[in-house]
């Protein structure tokens, strides 16, 4: 059982968010806008976020980046529909998944536990340690290095980069990415595309002229190690 906060200033969204998430065994708090949920958050951390993009006070956007400063928790961001800038943001933000408005309350459920079952594998499936030139992912803490310094990653760009690092040399397509990392047989491709490009950002010494994390043209993408 895992604990969810669900942030949403619309009290109808949150209870049905809320009465299908604790029938999917997940304990769950709530919060009306941001500088609440922030409160909340303090006092006891929570295992997974669900965060509105609009908030009354500070907007979703904002919230989100302020929970990345604070921990490695992952966050379902619920968009409008259609919007394609606003889940763009949303991901450039740090959050690991995204739901539209409207949403199904089911869908919304099942896109939950898929953010919280592959965070539960990043600590229990492979090698507990992948090494590549200066870069080191020590699994089980969560935690990636580069020439010492640790990388301020989201719980996603650390799946994208464990899964990269323990297959090097092989390229894979947007959707092959979406259902290795993601969980997802089916999703938006340019959830990969802005997730591969904040990792060029981190790992890479110019991100315009990547030299481990490449495209391979009409493919993807494939790690170049070391």
């Amino acid at each position: 059982m895992a604990r969810v906060l669900v942030v949403d200033d619309d009290p109808t969204v949150r209870e049905v968010v809320v009465s299908y998430l604790r029938a999917h065994h997940h304990e769950v708090v709530e919060a009306a806008d941001g500088e609440s949920a922030l409160r909340l958050f303090a006092a006891e951390q929570a295992d997974l976020v669900v965060l509105d993009l609009m908030l009354p006070d500070l907007d979703g956007l904002e919230v989100c980046r302020r929970l990345r400063a604070r921990a490695d928790v992952p966050v379902v961001m619920l968009t409008a529909l259609g919007a394609e800038e606003d889940r763009v943001a949303g991901l450039e933000h740090g959050a690991d998944d995204y739901v539209g408005k409207p949403f199904s309350p089911r869908e919304l459920a099942l896109r939950v536990d898929s953010v919280l079952r592959r965070s539960g594998e990043a600590t229990s499936e492979g090698p507990q340690q992948l090494v590549d030139g200066d870069l080191v992912v020590d699994v089980p803490a969560h935690v990636a290095t580069r020439a010492g310094a640790p990388l301020a990653l989201t719980a996603r760009e650390f799946d994208l980069l464990r899964f990269l690092l323990a297959h090097p040399g092989t390229a894979y397509s947007r959707d092959e990415l979406l259902r290795q990392v993601w969980g997802w047989t089916f999703g938006d491709q340019s959830t990969v595309t802005v997730h591969v490009r904040r990792l060029r950002e981190k790992v890479e010494p110019d991100p315009t002229r990547p030299e481990r994390l490449v495209t391979v043209w009409g493919v993807g993408y494939r790690w170049e190690p070391a």
